[in-house]
């Protein structure tokens, strides 16, 4: 007989030992952070969607530019979206510190990455053939874009906000600035037809998110070592 073996006792698997140690790690776990993993895959999910949606646009232009009449106001404002949808996923992160989740907040939340979702698909149609005008399809969803862009504007500003009210994230010093600059294009596009304003309104909001990206990156680099 083994001089470890024990004859009267019973000694758990290993298995089963390596699952209560697991549990039990599992429980130090804050519950905010264990229902933000939960309710972040949804979110994940959607603005993936977005995401696939305008790439799969994009690649399929390529493929079809001799074929299709290419539009570069819609294509820039493709990149536009692309960067827009990438920043969103980035700061949905800050939510990982909130502790206390209610529905009708997960609800904004999802709701917000839906209306980005809807902003994203108007710029392609699900299938497009050879032959497509860029340039008549977007003026004529232009109405439907630029409202729900207005209306994504808007939300990004409540979920920043918020953000600085449960002192999750302290509100960059630029962002009021920024996101005035992007309001103003959303509503100028909303109400207008004009090509060559069109024009300007898609380059102005690429220099504004960019520079707003940028100074508030230099910013946060800055006071990590002052």
């Amino acid at each position: 007989m083994r001089p470890d073996s024990c004859r009267c006792g019973f000694r758990p698997p290993i298995a089963a030992t390596n699952q209560k140690r697991q549990l039990g790690s599992a429980a130090t776990i804050p519950r905010g952070i264990q229902m933000f993993d939960y309710f972040g895959v949804l979110i994940s999910i959607i603005l993936g969607l977005a995401l696939t949606h305008l790439l799969r646009g994009l690649g399929r232009l390529i493929q079809l530019r001799h074929e299709t009449k290419l539009y570069w106001v819609h294509i820039l404002w493709t990149v536009n979206v692309v960067v827009f949808v990438l920043s969103t996923w980035w700061g949905m992160y800050w939510w990982k510190a909130l502790e206390a989740w209610s529905f009708p907040w997960f609800f904004f939340i999802a709701g917000f990455a839906i209306a980005v979702f809807m902003w994203a698909y108007l710029l392609f149609p699900a299938e497009f053939s050879p032959g497509v005008d860029f340039n008549a399809y977007f003026f004529a969803n232009r109405h439907w874009f630029f409202g729900i862009q207005t209306v994504v504007v808007l939300m990004d500003v409540l979920e920043t906000v918020q953000k600085g009210v449960m002192h999750l994230r302290p509100m960059p010093t630029l962002y009021a600035y920024s996101i005035a600059g992007l309001l103003i294009v959303s509503i100028v596009g909303l109400f207008t037809d004009k090509r060559r304003v069109h024009a300007t309104l898609c380059v102005a909001w690429l220099l504004i998110a960019l520079g707003y990206l940028f100074l508030s990156s230099t910013a946060r680099i800055a006071a990590h070592f002052a």
